[in-house]
């Protein structure tokens, strides 16, 4: 008697989720063994004769001292560029030291090239804040909203800077509260602007967005930081906004031909954020792909503040000049 068997054949859905998966799997486990260089034998030698013989003699510059350096830590990083170097020479693996790759420093700045860019994206900001006090007319009942989202953006690239030259703790804080602050509010002003929510709404929704933001900060510097959480986090949020903008831009495409610009810019800032799923050793020790990621968003954040003042000419039906 013949048996049979049945045989599942998986979708073209489950197939992609499959590998979706393994992408995912993959990614954390770069995550989890990135940094082994500090627990290699020779790294430890070079520590321990740093700290001891080097520390009690030595003194730090004043470039070191003024960012707070001190001469362990200095060894840490002297020990990594050395470690490096022979690395480089023998052609064998780049190794990250502390979660970090082996960055050369700019007048004590761990990060120079994240510090440069974050410099370039906040100078955006400030550029087109005072643009849109200039040009966008009073009668306009979201101009404070437009110009809050400036100050906003200010902050969370200060701090983005300040965190790229000191890794401590309270600027990794600041920076990624900075950061979440900024994706909160392009989703409220999203909601605002495509939905024209009123103003009383507004301001239950506006408390609503900011007992969530408290939350989100409590929880992730009194109880424990989850950096994988806060990541997830802010997907979510970015994604439903470029939803938003890319629903509005279906809606309203016929009557206005700058919609696109800010579909662009939210496309742009989803498709460059795939940069921090690569990850290599910074090019001539400078360039990684996060310090990439922040030079991508300087021009789409200029192109997210055209789409605004388009916006607002279209809004108020006065010649706003680009």
């Amino acid at each position: 008697m013949k048996s049979e068997t049945n045989v599942t054949i998986p979708t073209r859905d489950q197939v992609l989720m499959s590998k979706l998966n393994w992408l995912i799997i993959f990614f954390f486990i770069q995550i989890c063994f990135a940094s082994t260089g500090n627990d290699q034998a020779p790294y430890h030698h070079c520590l321990d004769e740093c700290v001891q013989v080097t520390c009690p003699t030595s003194t730090l510059n004043f470039s070191l001292r003024l960012l707070n350096w001190n001469c362990p830590e200095n060894c840490r990083y002297e020990c990594g560029q050395k470690m490096t170097d022979i690395a480089e020479e023998q052609g064998s693996e780049i190794y990250q030291y502390y979660g970090k790759w082996p960055f050369y420093r700019l007048l004590g700045m761990q990060e120079p090239a994240s510090v440069f860019f974050s410099i370039g994206n906040g100078l955006v900001h400030v550029y087109y804040f005072f643009k849109l006090r200039k040009r966008v007319p009073t009668i306009y009942e979201l101009k404070g909203y437009i110009l809050l989202y400036s100050c906003v953006g200010v902050n969370a690239w200060l701090w983005s800077t300040v965190f790229h030259m000191r890794d401590v703790y309270w600027t990794q804080l600041l920076d990624y509260f900075s950061a979440t602050l900024l994706v909160l509010y392009s989703l409220f002003y999203a909601i605002v602007r495509v939905f024209h929510v009123l103003r009383l709404t507004r301001t239950c929704l506006g408390l609503l967005f900011l007992c969530f933001y408290i939350a989100h900060i409590v929880y992730l510097s009194v109880f424990a930081f989850d950096f994988h959480y806060n990541m997830i986090a802010n997907i979510i949020l970015g994604s439903i906004q470029v939803s938003i903008w890319f629903y509005w831009f279906l809606r309203e495409k016929e009557g206005r031909s700058y919609g696109y610009l800010a579909v662009l810019s939210g496309i742009g800032v989803s498709l460059a954020l795939c940069l921090e799923l690569i990850d290599f050793p910074p090019l001539w020790r400078v360039f990684d792909t996060h310090s990439l990621w922040h030079l991508t968003t300087i021009p789409l954040t200029i192109i997210w503040y055209k789409f605004l003042l388009a916006d607002v000419w279209y809004e108020t039906h006065h010649a706003i000049l680009p």
